[in-house]
C-alpha cells in the first residue's frame, strides 16, 4: 500500500488561495497519480494506463482535459524509455459520459456500486454532507438508480 498523506485538500491548506475551487480540490492530484500508474506501467510493461474521469469533472478540475492528458502522455514518453516504445496511451474511456450516464451503465453491467466510494472525509461510512457525497446522492437520483448506500427514507 502506498499511502500519501501530504496530498491535502485546498480547503485544508493554510492560507491556501485557489479561486473558483471547491475546497475539495488537492493541487495536481491526477498529475501525482497518473505519475504513479505510469510508473507501474513501466514496471509490468503495460500498453494502457486506464482513467475513470467523466465529462462531468472537467467542469472543475482541469488536470482531466484531453489537453492535459497528451501532454501527460507525451511527458511520460520523454521520461521512459520503455512507455515510449510500447508507445503507452493513457485511456479515458468515460470521459464522454456524465455522472448520472456512468451509473446507468455500472448499473447494468452488475458493477458491485456499494463498494464505490464518494466521500470526502475519513470514516466508515459516507458522511452525507460534503460535496462528494452530496453529488453522488445527485448523480443516482438524475441516473434513476437506487443507491445501495442509502437507505430508504
Amino acid at each position: 500500500m502506498l499511502r500519501l498523506p501530504d496530498l491535502r485538500e485546498a480547503g485544508d491548506i493554510r492560507g491556501s488561495r485557489f479561486p473558483g475551487l471547491p475546497p475539495t480540490y488537492i493541487p495536481l492530484r491526477n498529475a501525482v497519480f497518473y505519475s504513479l500508474a505510469a510508473s507501474y506501467a513501466e514496471e509490468v510493461r503495460a500498453a494502457f494506463i486506464v482513467g475513470g474521469h467523466n465529462k462531468d469533472d472537467l467542469k472543475v478540475f482541469r488536470d482531466v482535459s484531453p489537453g492535459f492528458f497528451s501532454n501527460l502522455e507525451e511527458a511520460f514518453w520523454a521520461g521512459s524509455k520503455l512507455l515510449k516504445q510500447r508507445r503507452t496511451q493513457i485511456l479515458r474511456p468515460l470521459g464522454s459520459r456524465s455522472k448520472p450516464d456512468v451509473i446507468r451503465l455500472a448499473s447494468s453491467l452488475g458493477v458491485p456500486l456499494e463498494l464505490t466510494w464518494s466521500c470526502h472525509r475519513d470514516g466508515a461510512a459516507h458522511c452525507w454532507r460534503c460535496e462528494g457525497c452530496r453529488g453522488r446522492a445527485r448523480s443516482f437520483e438524475m441516473a434513476g438508480v437506487p443507491d445501495p448506500l442509502k437507505r430508504p427514507s
